[in-house]
């Protein structure tokens, strides 16, 4: 019985760090979203600034072969 205690008590703190976390979580996101939507009040495009977050997340092998990829779709459909 005393290890079915142990493993209730474990879970519940799993549980509560989790919830914990989610919460940082809904915070930052809120938080970031608020730094785009004041860079677009000055100007910029949200939806290219994250483009250009994604971009720089991406290891340079990775990003130079997904644009070297890009241009070559781009340029059999006539866009480039």
């Amino acid at each position: 019985m005393a290890e079915a205690n142990v493993s209730e008590e474990q879970l519940r703190q799993y549980i509560e760090r989790i919830e914990r976390l989610e919460e940082e979580k809904k915070g930052i996101s809120d938080d970031i979203r608020d730094v785009y939507s004041e860079a677009k009040s000055t100007g910029f495009d949200a939806k290219i600034m994250r483009q250009i977050v994604r971009l720089r997340k991406m290891e340079t092998h990775d990003r130079q072969e997904m644009e070297a990829i890009l241009n070559v779709y781009k340029s059999a459909l006539g866009l480039g």
